[in-house]
């Protein structure tokens, strides 16, 4: 495959077909771990590791997998790059770790896993796989870590721990609770989806 149409796969990821603001994919995690930035890059960056690795190998055994039984391999395979970055993150990162709970595991039914793999990898090159995993991730841990910082700074005055307003500040806990995960999410996606439209006529217009 060209470089420039590697270029596009990766870029697509990012900013075109975002897993999260553009394709509203991934919403379970976008929304109940981002109450920290953080916990943001730590789920985002799980996820490109297991989107990575899944891609790689199920474009690898692409022609070896029956069409019948497609799915549950592909499952198979995404389980065991999640246990791997499971058993990884409970070893090197565990305060994340505990952070994250439950989220890790699910990432085995994260949709945007299960998709890349059947609409990309499984029709695609390895390296070309690769590329749309980085990518998607990156696009993905991008979404995360911009939801969370917002989340974090008006819920709790910090980014990444760190204090920025000192003690005069009054946090909105509400951010941190669900309601503000829904709030947050659904400004983001109404400016994400404004900025698209202008860019879009601006495109028409040109032509």
């Amino acid at each position: 495959m060209a470089k420039a149409k590697l270029s596009s796969v990766f870029f697509n990821g990012i900013i075109t077909e975002n897993p999260a603001f553009r394709l509203v994919l991934g919403t379970c995690p976008t929304l109940a771990v981002t109450t920290a930035a953080m916990n943001g890059i730590g789920m985002g960056l799980a996820a490109t590791f297991v989107l990575v690795g899944s891609n790689v190998v199920i474009s690898l055994l692409r022609n070896f997998i029956p069409s019948k039984i497609r799915i549950p391999a592909f499952i198979v395979v995404i389980c065991t790059f999640v246990t791997i970055v499971q058993l990884l993150m409970q070893a090197f990162v565990h305060e994340l770790y505990e952070s994250l709970g439950m989220f890790i595991p699910l990432i085995v039914v994260n949709c945007i896993i299960l998709a890349r793999a059947e609409a990309f990898a499984s029709k695609n090159s390895v390296i070309a796989s690769a590329v749309d995993g980085i990518g998607m991730g990156l696009g993905f841990t991008l979404a995360l870590t911009i939801m969370a910082s917002i989340r974090e700074l008006i819920g709790n005055g910090t980014i990444f721990g760190f204090d920025l307003f000192g003690d005069a500040y009054e946090p909105m806990l509400l951010f941190l609770l669900p309601a503000g995960g829904f709030l947050t999410f659904g400004l983001l996606l109404g400016i994400i989806n404004k900025l698209t439209e202008r860019t879009s006529k601006k495109k028409e217009e040109e032509n």
